[in-house]
């Protein structure tokens, strides 16, 4: 019989990051998704940064409250080392509040606009406009 080395809390952290990732792409907040599921915020915070561990049965619960299959979870992972964690906090409610707000906007033209400025603004990288 082959033994496979136990590599659980990188499992852990990489299916709450998953969680994390789809939970902002859907625009939700972890008061949000922890409503749907009727669980705390916090409960979500300690899934989505691997504190705590998900059962099978509620991992199936936040696949259905975020429309994706059990597998989405685990997409990517290859037992390395964890990546960077996302930003918690205020950081993560203002990204959160941007896609919802970008998801309203209904002209085509205008969500491309946006997409446009906000990469102008990434790229721009704290220089001064016009070299001053």
């Amino acid at each position: 019989m082959v033994r496979i080395q136990s590599d659980g809390r990188r499992v852990d952290f990489h299916v709450g990051e998953r969680i994390r990732e789809r939970r902002a792409e859907l625009g939700l907040t972890q008061e949000d998704l922890g409503g749907t599921l009727q669980i705390s915020y916090q409960q979500i915070q300690k899934y989505e940064t691997g504190a705590n561990r998900i059962s099978a049965g509620r991992l199936f619960e936040i696949a259905s409250a975020l429309d994706v299959d059990i597998a989405y979870f685990f997409t990517g992972y290859e037992g390395g080392e964890p990546d960077e964690p996302l930003p918690h906090g205020g950081h993560n409610r203002a990204a959160i509040e941007l896609v919802r707000n970008f998801l309203e906007i209904k002209d085509e033209s205008l969500r491309s606009a946006v997409t446009t400025l906000m990469r102008a603004l990434k790229d721009h990288d704290g220089r001064r406009v016009n070299g001053n």
